[in-house]
């Protein structure tokens, strides 16, 4: 599929902008994709984010807006941009992304020596209310694995258990699953899986025995053939399975075992990651299993063990 590119993010051309001024947002934009491997859903938001800013900025101006209107800005400007954002009703947390893509955005311009302004850089950050993920119990989670008693005989059933196997007993995203081809399949002698994950990082990611005799159950019980350099997982008529199944998936089940709204796909992840950590693995090595760029984005799992820690204390402990 190809990556987006600024002159969709604009709409073919519906935000007038002074041509020089494009020509420097579309390099900026080639520059998040081609050297920093931005996702395309980080370039989608990047790019959305730049847009409103200079759609904007236009109606402050009152005219198209080019490089040398960019020079001028001041922190007041993006106070007020901030202002407007807020009354159209965006969230903190999506104001706190939009000035982040700005930051982005004048930061490449002064390194690329284009043009300076500090203005964006002296304006706070709205403060985002500090989210935890919501795993679910092992229990809980292997009730979800254990979901499909069918799969010894139904070829779509073996392929759901598989799926949620990976998430849960490999720590994948959906998107990792469902990019996995035949040739990936882990196999005798070979339990380990080559993950392309989120800004092309690449990690090895083990896969329990379990996993393995689910995803050959599913490679021998599916109707269609399995192309070597095709997607692994299908959909039930012979195309590639799409994100959306596997998330009705999860509603499904979320209604028959009675689990909490928070039990998605990526919940499976969550829990992955947590589990490890209550049985004693080291943090450093849940970050290169779960493919995160910085150890801080892990860490938020400790505050879910201290939670659970906590919880435990309070039930238990005569004093509490």
């Amino acid at each position: 599929m190809r990556a987006p590119s600024f002159d969709d993010i604009l709409n073919d051309g519906a935000l007038p902008l002074g041509d020089d001024l494009r020509r420097t947002a579309a390099a900026w934009f080639a520059h998040l994709a081609h050297e920093r491997g931005a996702a395309d859903k980080t370039l989608e938001a990047y790019g959305r984010d730049l847009r409103q800013f200079l759609a904007w900025l236009k109606g402050d101006l009152g005219h198209a807006p080019c490089l040398a209107d960019l020079a001028r800005l001041d922190a007041k400007l993006f106070r007020r941009f901030m202002a407007a954002r807020r009354r159209d009703g965006l969230t903190g947390r999506s104001l706190a992304r939009s000035m982040s893509a700005l930051r982005t955005f004048f930061r490449w311009l002064e390194g690329e020596e284009i043009t300076r302004n500090r203005g964006v850089m002296q304006v706070a950050l709205p403060k985002v209310a500090h989210g935890i993920p919501k795993p679910l119990t092992v229990g809980k989670a292997a009730e979800v694995i254990d979901a499909r008693p069918e799969a010894e005989l139904d070829w779509i059933a073996a392929r759901d258990t598989a799926v949620l196997l990976l998430l849960y007993g490999s720590g994948l995203r959906i998107s990792e699953a469902l990019a996995l081809t035949p040739k990936d399949a882990p196999s005798p002698g070979r339990d380990v899986l080559h993950i392309r994950g989120k800004g092309g990082r690449e990690r090895l990611v083990p896969v329990l025995p379990v996993t393995q005799e689910a995803i050959a159950r599913y490679m021998r019980l599916c109707l269609y053939p399995l192309e070597r350099d095709g997607p692994l997982f299908l959909g039930a008529k012979g195309g590639r399975l799409s994100p959306r199944i596997v998330q009705k998936l999860m509603e499904d089940l979320r209604q028959s075992l009675g689990l909490p709204d928070t039990a998605t796909p990526h919940a499976l992840r969550h829990s992955f990651a947590t589990h490890l950590l209550s049985a004693g693995a080291d943090l450093r090595q849940i970050q290169e299993l779960l493919g995160h760029a910085s150890l801080s984005t892990t860490q938020a799992y400790t505050e879910v063990d201290r939670e659970r820690l906590l919880k435990v204390y309070d039930q238990a402990h005569p004093r509490a």
